[in-house]
């Protein structure tokens, strides 16, 4: 699982380190597409497979599954990790997030995101409220299913 976040470089060339322990799962390929959220999103094959299923099975004649669609498999590309632990990160993503130097690195779970420092700090001073939380939340079960 991609847990935790961490402040890497993104290189003039457009290559980004990713984390020591992001690396190994990593290594059965992976692939970059546009975020919901002014991010970057790096899924497993795996993992990218089963969203690509999933859009496949939608409703071609929906155009909410049609924009969906675009986002996600026009922005996708394959990246691989380099010896020295870097992915490419394709000019027209770098463009739609605005990035260059510092990035922040932010697992999800099943993938991670990649966000410039300022619009993570926002994300992070959202998450600091602790009564919009409690309303925001409060709506999600997370106990334990008998």
């Amino acid at each position: 699982m991609f847990l935790g976040h961490f402040q890497h470089n993104l290189d003039d060339k457009g290559r980004l380190m990713i984390p020591a322990r992001f690396r190994e799962l990593l290594e059965g390929g992976a692939y970059i597409t546009q975020g919901f959220d002014k991010c970057l999103m790096v899924m497993t094959e795996a993992y990218f497979k089963q969203v690509y299923e999933r859009i496949e099975a939608m409703n071609l004649a929906d155009p909410t599954a049609r924009l969906l669609r675009r986002l996600i498999l026009s922005n996708a590309y394959s990246v691989e990790v380099d010896k020295v632990g870097r992915i490419l990160v394709p000019q027209n993503l770098r463009a739609f997030l605005q990035i260059e130097g510092e990035a922040i690195v932010a697992g999800q779970g099943e993938y991670f995101e990649v966000w410039r420092p300022a619009e993570w700090n926002e994300q992070m001073a959202q998450l600091q409220n602790t009564e919009a939380n409690n309303q925001r939340f409060s709506a999600l079960d997370l106990s334990k299913q008998p």
